[in-house]
């Protein structure tokens, strides 16, 4: 439920009580889709990407009408993984961290039953309202039900790195209280269902994925025995294209042991397959598509200049506007996105029915404030959690060009949620959250 705090000692203070259902009615607002395709991209804020240059694709479908924007939507929390999991589970579960699966174990407690936080901290600080306990380690298959972990107003503590002291976990002032949760998300709902969906991961390795936490498409976190001449190359070596922690999938048990019909790793394929599909037409109700971190604008440290991080300014560091990112990953993103886009509109699958294609970055690029902030005042805009999110449909519905409404990742889940006639699952359900009607609005005349 989100809360407006009136100070940030109120904001951390009013996190502990109880939140709602883990899941309830099936949500109204957007039509029936036969097809969803939901494009991820990284770390950039709102200002970072309106009007750069070097994103010339996807701001030309926003400013020629030719998809209805989301001038108001929000990512909840930090980090990449605690917002993958919240678009597809309506909850962070209890996990703060970008950590890998604690693969299989059938020993550890999932983070919502056990009430300790997942976090990135190392374990060194704490804060108010957030457990002593601190859980640095790699997670537990996510399963059961139990309670997920608060989202305060401020991170003072997890996600912070000089010379920032505090981050905007949405934009300052809202919050998110730790609510009951259900260990599930939407891949099992649709599967329950009789509705297909894929995450498709560009450069996954091919074969069996299960333990693989990051890959080039080719060598993974699991290859041994690869020299180069006589030197032994080693884990840290392999540019992480490919990182199970935007394949939030992977975190759930039911999805590690295939226990849902429909519903296990094998659903989890690479970009060659996506394009197979396309061409076919042959897709599932559900595409959760993933560009790898040379192409999604998250970059590596390894892979060359253009894949590499934001430079940033002075310091090295960026404030949530556009000077000191890399024009070359921004660009290798838009050109991703035209990519993916194109492919889509000639697919088959598109001719028919009604189908929609979102885009939406994860978060923003962790700029944060300098000085603590005055009590109960929204961070400047460049420094808020806010992102873009556009949707383009193929049944020329309502253009309403630009929505003002707040929206967030819990909209997003709810969303999907009504197109699919699902139940609500975990935060989708809060009141406060809306589908996003207005963006998938059906024409006005039969």
């Amino acid at each position: 439920m989100l809360k407006h705090a009136a100070a940030l000692g109120l904001a951390a203070g009013v996190l502990a009580t109880t939140g709602f259902a883990q899941t309830g009615a099936v949500p109204t607002g957007v039509p029936s889709l036969d097809h969803v395709f939901l494009i991820m991209m990284e770390n950039h804020g709102f200002e970072q990407i309106k009007g750069n240059p070097h994103e010339p694709y996807l701001n030309s479908l926003i400013n020629g009408n030719k998809v209805n924007f989301a001038d108001n939507y929000f990512a909840v929390g930090h980090p990449s993984l605690t917002n993958y999991l919240e678009v597809v589970g309506g909850s962070n579960f209890g996990v703060r961290s970008d950590n890998p699966p604690n693969w299989g174990s059938t020993s550890c407690t999932p983070n919502i039953m056990s009430g300790i936080v997942n976090a990135d901290d190392g374990g060194g600080t704490s804060a108010p309202g957030v457990p002593a306990m601190i859980d640095t380690g790699n997670i537990c298959p996510i399963s059961g039900s139990g309670k997920d972990a608060s989202t305060p107003a401020i991170d003072t503590w997890n996600e912070i790195t000089a010379p920032f002291v505090a981050l905007a976990d949405i934009d300052g002032v809202k919050n998110v209280d730790a609510a009951q949760t259900a260990g599930m998300s939407i891949a099992d709902q649709l599967a329950e269902v009789g509705l297909q969906w894929k995450s498709y991961q560009e450069s996954l390795p091919l074969g069996n994925t299960f333990k693989v936490n990051f890959s080039d498409g080719t060598a993974t976190n699991l290859t041994t025995g690869l020299k180069n001449g006589s030197t032994a190359i080693k884990s840290s070596d392999v540019v992480q294209l490919y990182a199970v922690k935007h394949n939030p999938f992977a975190y759930f048990k039911s999805i590690q042991e295939g226990t849902v019909e429909g519903s296990s790793l094998a659903n989890s394929v690479d970009f060659n397959a996506l394009y197979a599909d396309l061409a076919t037409g042959d897709l599932p109700s559900f595409s959760f598509i993933v560009p790898n971190q040379c192409n999604d604008q998250h970059g590596r440290g390894n892979a060359g200049v253009v894949c590499g991080y934001d430079a940033g300014g002075t310091g090295g560091v960026t404030y949530g506007t556009q000077a000191g990112l890399n024009g070359g990953l921004i660009l290798a993103g838009d050109t991703t996105i035209k990519r993916l886009v194109t492919a889509i509109h000639a697919s088959p699958a598109w001719q028919w029915g009604r189908s929609a294609i979102i885009i939406v970055w994860d978060e923003n690029d962790y700029s944060g404030v300098t000085t603590m902030p005055m009590s109960g005042k929204v961070f400047p805009s460049e420094l808020q959690n806010h992102v873009i999110l556009t949707v383009e449909t193929n049944y020329q519905g309502k253009q309403v060009g630009k929505s003002g409404k707040y929206y967030n990742s819990f909209s997003l889940l709810k969303s999907l949620e009504s197109a699919f006639g699902l139940p609500c699952l975990n935060h989708a359900c809060d009141k406060s959250v809306d589908a996003m009607s207005d963006l998938f609005a059906l024409p006005s005349h039969p």
